[in-house]
């Protein structure tokens, strides 16, 4: 197999950094893929589960839609993705399938497979790829799973409106809601229900078929694929291939990969 991975990284860290948060509090405005794992960003180690991969022949990286936003990633993660083999392209807008379709564009023809990897899963173990991979070489699409183990309930959107619970601080700050409450509206079967993650890999002329569809609207490439009538298998995932989402992700995500947060600097060198 010849594989090109593609990492959709033109997000903007909503969730990370979103409002009535730790991260608002904190002041936390940053991507996180820009956070810290033993010296090297999270981008960086995402990257390096695959540059050495012998099956990996080209990794494409799908930067921000925004010219701003896209000179700014360049600038700190340019020289780095350099070195390490990886391509650099303009993402989507909006959606995480624009950057996928926008990297697309630049596949090799001599891939046989793309993979597709969250550019916030840099703890992947490498037996995990290689089991996603070794499967890849039979079947035309595959993608990792691991059970849900915790009750699932449905809420309703609306927050509940209680003025107890408010947290003043977060009201001065302007933050909104720290500890926002729903009603629960009724439960979810979990029976044969799995919680899906990435590398997802797929026959590089099955994707692009899933990808000249009218409506792109999914939340994963297998999404898509399933759309088309295909058949999606799946191989056993990992704990340890946690996604970076929120503030407090982070030091669990340190503790998998056995790396120390960056120490403070002393206080007469703050200023």
């Amino acid at each position: 197999m010849k594989i090109t991975v593609i990492i959709p990284a033109a997000g903007m860290s909503t969730r990370f950094n979103g409002s009535g948060t730790d991260a608002d509090l904190l002041g936390m405005g940053r991507s996180k893929l820009d956070e810290d794992l033993g010296g090297k960003t999270v981008l960086q180690r995402t990257i390096e589960l695959f540059n050495t991969h012998e099956d990996v022949g080209q990794i494409i990286v799908a930067g921000p839609y925004d010219p701003e936003a896209m000179a700014s990633f360049k600038l700190r993660h340019g020289d780095r993705l350099n070195l390490l083999g990886a391509e650099l392209v303009v993402g989507g807008r909006d959606h995480r399938w624009q950057s996928v379709q926008a990297a697309i564009q630049s596949v090799k023809d001599e891939a046989t497979h793309i993979a597709i990897h969250d550019a916030a899963r840099p703890a992947t173990p490498p037996e995990l790829i290689d089991r996603v991979f070794d499967a890849a070489a039979r079947f035309d699409a595959v993608i990792p799973v691991i059970p849900v183990s915790d009750t699932l309930k449905r809420v309703s959107p609306e927050t509940i409106d209680d003025q107890s619970e408010a947290d003043p601080l977060a009201a001065i700050l302007g933050a909104g809601e720290s500890n926002p409450m729903h009603e629960v509206v009724g439960g979810i079967d979990r029976t044969d229900v799995v919680m899906v993650q990435t590398p997802q890999v797929f026959k590089n002329d099955l994707l692009m078929r899933a990808y000249q569809q009218e409506d792109l609207t999914s939340t994963d490439d297998a999404g898509l694929v399933e759309r088309l009538g295909e058949r999606v298998v799946t191989v056993a995932g990992d704990e340890r291939n946690m996604k970076l989402t929120r503030p407090g992700d982070l030091p669990v995500l340190r503790a998998i990969m056995k790396v120390h947060a960056p120490k403070a600097r002393a206080s007469h060198k703050k200023f």
